[in-house]
């Protein structure tokens, strides 16, 4: 019996289907992590530290899944043919490598240093102009195409959120802010990136590849800079932080490639705003933290919708 091509079917509807399934990945892990850097950092322990070995974990989980999804004959064939493949190796080898760098190793040092300065609220609102960036690069470079129902989405959104944050006033702009808002630039870079060698490479290898690559770097950091001695003063909470923030993040990584592999990177990433509003929910929720502005709310739900509609109207009259 011939095996499948793919269990997910390779359409714009069904990529953006799973990045909802990643915005809510998003807005638990934001929460979660603000609890996971902040006991290690209590602990004496480097980010830099925690981000490697949680790190470390997703990208074991992603090279497991991999393998038991290949063994039942899962097949998530890029768009690219063999013969396309083989002729761009060179390409792909580069765009692999500088994904593990600009996506896998570099920002996540800045974004957990950051996290460890900053709220989990602020960090999301930051962590979700994501949008904006990779719209600024993905439109010359990549050459999607943006409607008014593109913009409409992305002038709610960010409006949303900066509501959310009690507007720009809200915003503070210190250490923990600067790295958040560099490591999201540079994610903004690797998704455009990313794009383009997922049309060859299959979007688990691609996150496998970013993973595993960055954790050998972010283990070389580790070692020249004495992050890594801190290993044996940590007790079985902080193991813990990590084992559970390293599962999410494979599931983070494995939905977005498998969205962005489907649908532009516009789209996806203006589906994925709609984790801070996971994010606030769970401090609200769980911590008891008072419920932001639900004008705010309202605008970012608003603007997820619009932008799947959007994604929705560009696969239709394309």
């Amino acid at each position: 019996m011939s095996r499948p091509d793919s269990t997910i079917p390779r359409t714009r509807q069904w990529g953006i289907g799973v990045a909802v399934i990643t915005a809510v990945i998003s807005g638990f892990a934001v929460y979660l992590n603000s609890f996971g850097v902040r006991s290690w950092t209590a602990a004496g322990t480097p980010s830099a530290t925690y981000t490697t070995a949680k790190n470390l974990v997703a990208a074991f989980v992603l090279f497991a899944l991999t393998a038991v999804l290949a063994r039942v004959g899962y097949r998530d064939n890029p768009s690219v043919g063999d013969a396309g493949r083989a002729a761009g190796r060179g390409k792909v080898a580069g765009g692999l490598a500088l994904i593990a760098v600009v996506g896998g190793s570099l920002p996540f040092l800045l974004f957990f240093e950051g996290l460890s300065r900053a709220t989990s609220t602020q960090a999301a609102v930051l962590h979700k102009s994501l949008l904006v960036w990779v719209a600024l690069l993905a439109v010359p470079l990549l050459g999607e195409r943006l409607g008014p129902l593109h913009v409409a989405a992305i002038g709610l959104l960010i409006g949303g959120q900066l509501v959310i944050a009690g507007g720009l006033a809200g915003i503070e702009f210190g250490t923990g802010e600067m790295m958040i808002l560099a490591a999201t630039i540079l994610w903004a870079l690797e998704t455009v990136v990313a794009k383009v060698v997922l049309t060859r490479v299959p979007a688990l290898t691609v996150g496998m590849v970013r993973m595993g690559a960055g954790a050998v770097i972010l283990v070389v950091y580790g070692v020249v800079t004495g992050a890594l001695s801190h290993l044996t003063e940590l007790g079985g909470t902080e193991w813990l932080w990590v084992l559970a923030t390293g599962v999410v993040l494979s599931g983070y990584v494995a939905t977005w490639y498998t969205g962005l592999a489907r649908a532009q990177s516009v789209d996806v990433t203006a589906v994925l705003v709609l984790g801070a509003v996971v994010t606030v929910a769970l401090r609200s929720g769980l911590q008891g933290a008072a419920l932001p502005s639900p004008i705010g709310i309202a605008m970012v739900g608003a603007g997820g919708v619009l932008a799947v509609a959007a994604a929705a109207r560009w696969q239709h009259t394309r």
